[in-house]
């Protein structure tokens, strides 16, 4: 793999490494009804993604940690391993053998019923394993998840499938993760080192107008179709006042106009967290923007280019979109609001942009119930303090989303491709 370092947005061009779709079979479970074959492919198109993304950078490059919210590429690669190893394999595949104890410490996030692990803060302190022994532990966890997939009986398969589809949509979301961390880590370097020279963000559909929702009371939540996770349930009924929501996403062009008018310094607009947050951090344009001349760049995976004002602005916090929506005389629409909206159809890139901020804190549905033993903290302890986001991003792994997917971040990080759309309450 060659080194990037030294490569600059005007390389030249190469077909753009977009996301990939993986069809998941059907999770029907029953004598004969099994497809263990579209299972395997299945596996093997989610970890192949994994190595795709992983591909372009240099063994430095997965090395690095840029800050405590993020991860090290090598990191990514071995952690959803190490999830496959923990709860499936060691539970469900009698005689298998531990690749090595010692990585279940190095690897595991978060999972205090799982074990002791390295602190978040120190993941880019581990040069070893190298990448090349991330990369024969991969294989060797492939190989055993492989083999029981082809063996386990018919009513073995009830419950290993749940665990084996809920590892794949994980190792989705740490796919996500590796673009935005390794992102985040490039902006930091003054060689302006480019992942992907062909990589843009798309443009924001020109959609004018809004979505009208009257006074309703709508469902809420995963319907029980398909792959959800526990915070997406149960469904529920939810009031929903008249309001009318953006069809289209604020844009740079948009936001220009935002800090052309002082936003950046005018109290008035923030929340008093917020404001505290921009004035230490010095907050004077979107996340990975710089000066330039008369003019803005943003720092890419496609290396520094020019601020594109048609692009849907991105790298935003709460706090930021929560500012621009009370200058522009509106709000952020909650989750809820979002939800019944996605559902008509009519929101413009509500999927494959950017992840929409809403105003909705991430709290529990009613009746909510976290996933029993160690996978039962995936979720549920992360709802304090946190915003929920809709919709899905650029960086997603295509076919991932869907209109109740609740993603959530903390309401001053701004690292992952996070924007907004506005909302106006008719009530």
């Amino acid at each position: 793999m060659a080194a990037i370092a030294a490569r600059r947005a005007d390389s030249a061009p190469s077909a753009p490494l977009v996301p990939r779709a993986t069809a998941f079979p059907p999770p029907v479970i029953g004598p004969g009804a099994v497809d263990r074959q579209a299972w395997i492919a299945a596996y093997r198109e989610v970890r192949a993604e994994t190595e795709r993304r992983a591909a372009p950078l240099s063994p430095e490059d997965q090395q690095i940690q840029s800050m405590e919210d993020a991860s090290p590429t090598k990191w990514h690669r071995a952690h959803v391993t190490w999830f496959f190893e923990q709860f499936l394999l060691a539970e469900h595949l009698p005689g298998y053998t531990i690749h090595d104890q010692r990585l279940h410490y190095l690897f595991n996030s978060y999972y205090v019923a799982a074990g002791p692990r390295q602190p978040r803060t120190q993941r880019g302190l581990i040069t070893r394993p190298t990448c090349a022994e991330v990369a024969t532990y991969r294989a060797h966890v492939d190989r055993a998840v492989e083999a029981l997939l082809g063996e386990a009986s018919e009513s073995a398969l009830g419950a290993i499938l749940p665990i084996l589809e809920i590892g794949l949509y994980h190792e989705q979301q740490h796919q996500e993760l590796l673009w935005t961390d390794i992102l985040h880590a490039f902006a930091q370097n003054p060689l302006d080192p480019v992942y992907d020279p062909a990589w843009r963000l798309p443009r924001a559909t020109r959609a004018p107008g809004a979505v009208t929702l009257d006074r309703q009371v709508a469902g809420i939540g995963h319907e029980g179709a398909g792959f959800s996770y526990d915070n997406e349930s149960p469904r529920h009924e939810t009031l929903i006042l008249p309001v009318r929501i953006d069809r289209a996403l604020v844009t740079n062009r948009d936001w220009l106009r935002f800090m052309e008018d002082g936003g950046y310094a005018r109290q008035e607009l923030w929340l008093n967290d917020g404001w505290y947050a921009g004035q230490t951090q010095n907050w004077e344009a979107p996340g990975y923007w710089r000066r330039e001349g008369g003019g803005w760049t943003q720092m890419s995976l496609g290396g520094l280019r020019p601020v594109d004002p048609d692009a849907p602005v991105s790298h935003v916090s709460y706090y930021e979109a929560d500012a621009y929506a009370r200058w522009a005389g509106r709000v952020l629409p909650t989750e809820f609001e979002w939800e019944v909206a996605a559902r008509s159809g009519d929101l413009a890139d509500a999927d494959g942009l950017v992840w929409q901020w809403t105003r909705s804190a991430y709290l529990a549905y009613p009746g909510y119930r976290p996933l029993p033993g160690a996978l039962g903290e995936y979720n549920g302890k992360f709802m304090s303090n946190q915003f929920v986001l809709r919709g899905s991003s650029v960086a997603t792994p295509a076919g991932h989303a869907r209109p109740t997917y609740r993603n959530f971040f903390y309401p001053h990080q701004r690292w992952q491709f996070t924007g907004l759309r506005l909302a106006e309450p008719l009530a």
